[in-house]
């Protein structure tokens, strides 16, 4: 105990600035919580669309067609509000939101979240993270082959 409070006596900016990024820490978590915005991570995302969930792609149809999640329903972020008749069949399924590195499928999940669509989730690191993971990507030509 004598040597801690040696070490923070002598040390008191590292100690203060020790304590601030610890409070900034659960300040942004407990905002991040309450503000209802849920990301998951890829793994939890397949789980989620295992139990009949729906694939948004918020990206823009070009990068859609270089490489997406299988039965992914493309529909660009700024053409959301346009096409929310659209999502209303699936309003008492799982959604996850994909784009290009989740920083745009949050503010998707929070839009959607505001128009009554509960399960709403945001894929963390989007496309990115799931490509990391190892997680199947089916591409544009290959989605024609097939129909």
């Amino acid at each position: 105990m004598d040597q801690i409070l040696e070490f923070t006596g002598n040390n008191t900016m590292l100690v203060v600035l020790l304590m601030i990024s610890f409070f900034v820490l659960i300040f942004s978590e407990l905002r991040r919580k309450a503000s209802g915005l849920v990301a998951v991570e890829p793994i939890a995302a397949v789980a989620l669309i295992n139990n009949d969930g729906v694939v948004l792609d918020l990206r823009s149809n070009e990068a859609f067609s270089r490489g997406h999640i299988v039965n992914a329903k493309n529909i660009p972020f700024d053409e959301l509000d346009a096409h929310k008749s659209k999502l209303e069949k699936f309003k008492d399924k799982p959604i996850v939101a994909v784009c290009d590195a989740g920083m745009t499928s949050n503010r998707a999940v929070a839009t959607l979240r505001a128009s009554g669509f509960e399960s709403a989730y945001g894929l963390k690191g989007g496309m990115t993270a799931w490509g990391q993971a190892g997680m199947p990507v089916v591409t544009a030509k290959k989605t024609k082959s097939k129909a």
